[in-house]
């Protein structure tokens, strides 16, 4: 007799769930649509303070980076994150609970007064840790505590590789692929209690002995080389550099071609397979005039050049696109939807 439809469903259902193969759902990040990503987005030495409330300005969802340090105040020994583009902070830089969560206070406790949940998380928060002390992640894991309220979580269960649904709230906070915070932010923490914050994968390392070796293997290397890890679940994302895509990155990219299109396609495809969100950093184009602070590393010189690398990851469905030039991805993608 020939099982039913619905038998064999469900026997495959339970096969998943024994062989522990649960991935997470790639549409709870913007229904699987490129979200703005609003790269460095804080003042560096007292310098472009609006760069938060411009990103928030352009609408939700949008991500938000923010990198940190650790301060201790030489006076009273005590320490303190603050939103820092160096290691080596002064005390001058504003404090991560001032610069991010107080200043979205009234726009993530609107959202939990709707409560539209269909359009859940509202911003991705992304921490880029310049500084490296366990005292700093400990004390952003105790922040995330005080605001946990607002954001997306997830059951810490006995098995890793076992990815727990989100239970989606206006924040989803990111962070990167250090070691040391996963021990922090997941391994420590007792199995059956709430992930505040995600990582990313690793990236695998390649073998080369010169920077233009490393530069020509990092963007001819098989996707499936790059990224053979599967998600876990505190690792959901995977970070990467223009670089993968185009040898030598935005400065030394020429024009956009058909198979610089399906490296990029094939990137993302792996990336979605195995079951990960994938980022890109940073894509820009702009003129010394046009310049705001930004990182010339990261320029492909015009916004011709960056507006057909914005087109070609938004077709390939990343799901994270960095820019510095915020309003202008904002309404490139608002326009392609």
């Amino acid at each position: 007799m020939k099982l039913r439809p619905f038998l064999i469903a469900i026997a495959l259902l339970l096969f998943v769930a024994a062989s522990g193969a649960f991935s997470q759902d790639l549409k709870f990040l913007n229904q699987n649509r490129s979200l703005f990503d609003a790269h460095n987005c804080y003042p560096y030495e007292g310098k472009w303070a609006d760069r938060i409330d411009r990103a928030l300005h352009t609408g939700a969802p949008v991500a938000i980076e923010q990198d940190l340090a650790w301060y201790v105040d030489k006076a009273t020994g005590k320490g303190q994150i603050v939103v820092s583009h160096s290691e080596k902070a002064t005390g001058a830089e504003p404090t991560l609970r001032a610069h991010f969560f107080e200043r979205v206070r009234p726009f993530i406790e609107d959202a939990l007064k709707k409560n539209d949940r269909k359009q859940w998380p509202l911003i991705v928060l992304h921490f880029d840790f310049k500084g490296k002390e366990e005292p700093l992640f400990r004390a952003v894991w105790d922040l995330l505590g005080e605001y946990e309220g607002w954001i997306t979580t997830a059951k810490k269960g006995s098995d890793p590789s076992k990815l727990a649904p989100f239970d989606a709230k206006p924040l989803l906070v990111l962070t990167e692929d250090s070691d040391a915070q996963e021990e922090v932010f997941f391994k420590q923490i007792p199995v059956d209690s709430k992930m505040r914050i995600f990582g990313s994968a690793h990236t695998n390392r390649l073998n080369a002995s010169t920077r233009e070796e490393r530069a020509h293997l990092a963007a001819t290397t098989p996707p499936e080389s790059l990224l053979s890890e599967r998600p876990t679940n505190y690792r959901r994302w995977w970070n990467n550099s223009w670089a993968i895509v185009e040898e030598g990155g935005q400065t030394k990219a020429s024009a956009w071609t058909e198979a610089s299109n399906k490296r990029l396609k094939s990137i993302v495809d792996h990336a979605h397979k195995l079951g990960f969100w994938i980022r890109f950093y940073t894509l820009d184009g702009f003129t010394q005039e046009e310049n705001q602070g930004w990182d010339k590393n990261y320029n492909f010189g015009s916004r011709e050049a960056v507006v057909a690398r914005w087109k070609a990851a938004n077709d390939a469905g990343v799901d994270l696109i960095a820019t510095d030039q915020y309003e202008d991805l904002a309404a490139f993608l608002k326009k392609s939807r």
